[in-house]
């Protein structure tokens, strides 16, 4: 069984004015245990509403629909009380941007022992021992002392070692990494993704990392779900995906990766997606890709494909009326 099964969640917006918004229609996954699940897509594209809505997170006029299976409860039909067990304990998160995610007023020290008092009920001292140990292993330098320091007083890259660690003081079973390495400089975002890479070897923690960046999918991750306007397009090992995108904007995205090559004959430059993602409400009855498609027929317009798997690979999934050998035959013109 996975450790977590979402089946078919949408997210829905209500407006004070205006039909209600649809972010996220009928997405599905699992997650196995001591796995790393990459979400990844274009900003607005539905990848953080999807995390948000399984720990409840979503703001005021949002709903959630569908189930999210984890260890075979229900998160979505879980009261606030129930839900909080689970959040920052079984389930830990990262948020992106770790400036705001702290608070400026607390230390590192009364932010990081608060989770262990609330979860573990563990003694004040215990919980600043534990809680220097974290720190220690996100390799942050002479934590005894820093960790009475406040957020402002830590660089970007050693904020987001300090919400790792704040994530992993009561060992989660999965860890949410969402947008993790978003603004730091590529020495930084190196570090991190290594030091993820560590956690899910050294301890079996499954992760799902949100990202729009596919280099850092690669790096990672085990599994890739591509999404766009809110819904699913593909869904495959990371192995597959990279070697065989069956899917025109999966195949747009790797596209725009710069390739390091000593192939002199390889001048190819950088291709772009063109125009840009609808805003949420703006999808008309077709394939939200279709306008920015270079493969879009008649079909593509009038009927959105449904996510089936593909027929070489049942363990690959794809929402796309072309035909996969067509896309696959241009990914090598």
């Amino acid at each position: 069984m996975p450790l977590l099964e979402v089946k078919d969640v949408g997210v829905r917006f209500t407006r004070r004015e205006g039909a209600p918004v649809d972010a996220v229609q009928r997405v599905s996954f699992s997650l196995e245990a001591g796995r790393t699940l990459g979400i990844v897509g274009e900003s607005g594209s539905g990848k953080s509403q999807t995390v948000m809505a399984l720990l409840g997170l979503l703001a005021g006029n949002g709903q959630v629909s569908g189930e999210a299976l984890y260890r075979g409860e229900n998160l979505l039909a879980m009261n606030e009380a129930a839900l909080n067990r689970i959040r920052g304990d079984r389930i830990g998160m990262i948020f992106q941007d770790p400036m705001t995610s702290l608070n400026p007023f607390l230390t590192i020290e009364r932010q990081m022992t608060e989770t262990l008092q609330l979860h573990r009920k563990t003694s004040r001292r215990e919980a600043r021992r534990r809680a220097i140990e974290a720190l220690e292993s996100v390799r942050i330098p002479d934590a005894a002392c820093r960790i009475g320091m406040y957020p402002h007083e830590f660089s970007g890259g050693m904020r987001q070692r300090v919400m790792i660690a704040m994530a992993l003081l009561s060992e989660p079973e999965i860890l949410i990494a969402d947008e993790p390495t978003t603004a730091l400089d590529v020495t930084v975002q190196a570090q991190i993704i290594e030091l993820l890479r560590e956690l899910n070897r050294e301890r079996g923690t499954a992760i799902i990392l949100i990202t729009h960046d596919m280099g850092v999918v690669a790096g990672l991750c085990d599994d890739v779900m591509v999404m766009y306007a809110g819904q699913a397009v593909e869904q495959a090992s990371a192995a597959t995906l990279f070697a065989a995108p069956t899917h025109p904007y999966t195949r747009g995205l790797l596209n725009a990766l710069p390739r390091l090559t000593d192939d002199s004959d390889d001048e190819r430059p950088l291709q772009t997606i063109p125009g840009n993602p609808p805003l949420p409400g703006e999808v008309g009855a077709g394939c939200a890709f279709a306008p920015r498609c270079t493969y879009c027929s008649d079909a593509c317009r009038e009927s959105r494909p449904a996510l089936v798997a593909t027929a070489n690979d049942p363990q690959a999934w794809r929402a796309c009326h072309r035909p996969a050998g067509e896309i696959l035959e241009a990914q090598h013109v």
